[in-house]
């Protein structure tokens, strides 16, 4: 009995099974790529953060170190001029002159209990005392931006608020800054870099709260007791209890 014959495939189908065989090595090797490159900027990020770790306890030495010769021959150590602030407003807009409004429009300040980062000039300075029975600001240390930027920190893509779930959002806007992660968005607002005021507007003003128990008394500066005006330091108590 002859060999039955198997019927002949059509040139059409091997066609196509040739070019699904193409098409899914190229997203194999497509994917493969991505992975690589994936774990390469974990690493570059893992490396920046390091980097910037052992730079701020090389700072915080170094001033330590020179407090400690400036005291041991009778002298007292100043440290430089803060160069950054950070600002919340405490009050709404009835009866506010139109100075004071323009100086909190002009800061993003919209809003009671919205807070940014200033970068601290002769201008920024005679901003903040125009609008200083309005807000209370001070200067921030690297334990409060930190804390700012990862639990209340939104991004403004395209005039839309966006919560910067990755490091992706970051590249995309500022990567040609060689700003690719949240660690160095810290570090550029942290330290005032060439680039802080593109780092500054993509983070959105910070929605804080009402401080757990409250304000003292709005009306009066905070050297008399109340909670407007330069806090200097004590701003980082201020925020702790607004986070």
């Amino acid at each position: 009995m002859p060999a039955t014959k198997l019927p002949a495939v059509p040139e059409t189908i091997l066609k196509k099974r040739k070019q699904r065989a193409d098409i899914k090595a190229r997203l194999a090797k497509s994917k493969t790529r991505r992975s690589e490159l994936a774990t390469k900027k974990k690493l570059e990020i893992f490396k920046r953060a390091e980097k910037y770790v052992h730079e701020y306890r090389q700072k915080k030495h170094v001033e330590l170190q020179l407090h400690r010769e400036a005291k041991k021959v009778g002298n007292f150590y100043v440290p430089d001029e803060p160069r950054l602030a950070f600002v919340v407003r405490i009050r709404g807009i009835n009866k506010i002159h139109p100075r004071p409004r323009k100086v909190l429009q002009l800061l993003r300040l919209r809003q009671i209990n919205n807070g940014v980062f200033v970068k601290l000039n002769k201008a920024t300075v005679q901003m903040l005392r125009i609008a200083d029975p309005y807000i209370a600001w001070g200067y921030p240390s690297m334990k409060t931006i930190r804390e700012l930027v990862y639990k209340r920190g939104y991004a403004k893509t395209e005039g839309q608020r966006h919560p910067i779930t990755n490091n992706t959002i970051i590249e995309e806007k500022l990567g040609k800054y060689n700003i690719i992660c949240i660690e160095d968005l810290i570090h550029e607002v942290y330290n005032v870099g060439k680039h802080f005021k593109q780092a500054t507007n993509f983070l959105w003003p910070f929605k804080l709260t009402n401080p757990r128990g409250g304000f003292t008394k709005k009306a009066n500066h905070f050297v008399e007791g109340g909670d407007f005006g330069n806090r200097e330091e004590e701003i980082n108590k201020l925020v702790q209890k607004m986070i």
